[in-house]
């Protein structure tokens, strides 16, 4: 676009973004809610399975739990379709925008329930949650990309954690309606928590009709007046304030330095390109790439889903617990409770302090859980009656509370650090020209880990298959200390800086010397500017090339 029209810019590194408000805040805490779905979705069917009823809609009216393999295939199932959704987002969220690409995936999401709630088998509960997988892939990975977009940088930490809060809400409001429809006699057992989900959909994909566009994605498109219209009702300034211009100029001149050093000119060198650079330069996008998704891939090695997934059956398998639906039911409150303490600690500490500690923690926990219940715990029980009345309880009822107890420390430790530290990392470290792509597949990362975890867990503790009973926690624990040594070795310190400034400290640091990192210059005053304005009539405002 030729002509003399300008933008402000500035030289100080402090100076550009505009002050935080309550509708930035309010607006972030919106686009939060997509959690909640993802969350439910995730825990409703711990308790579901779980159900007599549903158990022998499943298995046949003697069955008093499911099989192995069907247990595995209902819950693994909506984790395989999230996984293609993620992929699918990333490319869609570059096309059509990320707000149009959360609002579909509610819609494919809500499909998938309505199929799930008019199941009386199966087949079609089976197809359901595959297809509300979809949904959830859609969402799990671009409101993380949204919200990561368009929070201020003083407080993106605390507001993307806050994405964790609302799949922790999920979470326990699932725990909550297993609860109170585990012994119902008919199909609402199961028809209940399926079709409240219907409801989380019906709401974020209302609201976020409402709600502006990434700035981000208009200038990645060359819309730059849509940029600024969109930046000014996320920061609560007029268009023409200097807030609004310095913060504009600085996304530009970012997207112009990263785009000049990551040319695309299609689908297939979009793609190509978050595998692009050296294995050893800490910010080629290679690199990136293989940090976002490994970082979600630990998460998952955490363990964390087994307790929200599997809890349920497998307290009932040791015979330890008399009532296994309120135990799941502490865990999840603890999770909920818990989590909104990194909302300040992330902004005060750090992400990579907390992901180091909150692994340590871990671990911990961990071998402590299965020291204990090989030895005196879980594993020893002994059975008192004969027949029908047979019934099977804890040798040591000390040593099993003690057990539960560390679980509810280990699930502490996980809400404060990894739970929100992986999504807030994933959102922060790529460049603008393969950020969607790479959130997506860091996204993806997750739910394949999920979906294998998912897969192989009842082979390892049901009863007619591995029975490791409290022994699979030296596999979570040895994994834990897996992502102790990760985390201090490979994580970046992203606390405090914009988008543009992460690029910027990948750069030039390692991950250990990267908490000391401080940015010395503003994007916009490496690149052409006169008289200190950034001058629009180098840039192609229909950047076609940068579509893809």
């Amino acid at each position: 676009m030729a002509g003399g029209t300008v933008l402000a810019t500035t030289s100080d590194v402090n100076a550009i973004e505009a002050p935080v408000t309550w509708k930035a805040y309010l607006i972030c805490a919106f686009a939060s809610f997509g959690g909640v779905f993802f969350g439910y979705d995730s825990g409703y069917i711990n308790g579901v399975t779980g159900s007599k009823v549903f158990i022998q809609i499943i298995e046949g009216p003697t069955a008093t739990a499911l099989t192995g393999p069907h247990q595995s295939l209902i819950v693994s199932i909506l984790s395989a379709g999230t996984f293609f959704g993620a992929i699918i987002a990333g490319d869609c969220a570059e096309l059509i925008g990320r707000r149009l690409t959360i609002i579909i995936g509610c819609i494919i999401y809500m499909t998938g329930v309505v199929l799930q709630v008019a199941s009386h088998g199966l087949g079609l509960l089976v197809a359901g949650r595959l297809i509300a997988g979809l949904g959830v892939g859609f969402e799990s990975a671009i409101v993380i990309l949204y919200m990561s977009e368009i929070c201020p940088r003083k407080v993106r930490g605390a507001l993307v954690a806050g994405y964790q809060f609302a799949i922790t809400i999920g979470l326990l409001l699932a725990s909550i309606v297993d609860y109170f429809t585990e012994n119902r006699p008919d199909t609402g057992s199961y028809r209940i928590p399926i079709g409240i989900q219907f409801l989380f959909g019906l709401v974020l994909g209302i609201g976020l009709i409402f709600l502006p566009e990434s700035p981000r994605y208009f200038v990645k498109r060359g819309r730059i007046e849509q940029a600024r219209a969109s930046l000014s009702r996320l920061r609560g300034q007029p268009g023409t304030s200097e807030y609004i211009e310095t913060e504009l100029s600085e996304i530009i001149a970012n997207e112009e330095y990263e785009r000049a050093l990551i040319p695309t000119s299609g689908w297939v060198s979009g793609w190509a390109n978050c595998f692009k650079g050296s294995l050893w330069k800490s910010n080629s996008n290679l690199r990136k790439t293989i940090l976002g998704t490994s970082l979600q891939m630990m998460q998952q090695w955490t363990g964390i889903n087994f307790i929200f997934y599997y809890s349920t059956p497998f307290l009932q398998s040791t015979g330890a617990i008399s009532n296994t639906f309120l135990i799941s039911l502490i865990f999840n409150l603890i999770d909920t409770v818990c989590t909104p303490i990194s909302f300040y600690t992330m902004e005060k500490f750090g992400r990579r302090v907390l992901l180091i500690w909150g692994a340590f923690g871990m671990l911990s926990c961990q071998f402590i859980i299965a020291i204990v219940g090989v030895t005196v715990g879980f594993n020893k029980t002994h059975t008192i009656g004969t027949g029908a009345t047979a019934t099977t309880v804890a040798d040591n009822t000390a040593a099993v509370n003690a057990q539960i107890a560390f679980i509810a420390i280990y699930i502490f430790f996980f809400a404060a650090s990894w739970g929100p530290g992986a999504w807030i990392v994933i959102g922060e470290i790529f460049p603008l020209p393969i950020r969607a792509r790479g959130v997506a597949l860091s996204t993806a990362s997750n739910w394949l880990w999920n979906t294998i975890i998912a897969v192989i867990t009842p082979y390892m503790v049901n009863q007619d298959e591995g029975n490791l009973k409290s022994a699979v926690f030296f596999i979570w624990g040895g994994l834990c200390t897996a992502a102790f040594i990760y985390a201090y070795f490979l994580v970046p310190e992203t606390k405090g800086l914009s988008l543009e400034q992460v690029d910027k400290m990948m750069e030039e640091t390692t991950p250990r010397t990267s908490s000391k990192w401080v940015p010395h210059e503003t994007f916009a005053s490496q690149i052409a500017y006169s008289r200190g304005k950034l001058d629009r009539s180098e840039m192609d405002v229909e950047r076609k090339a940068s579509v893809y």
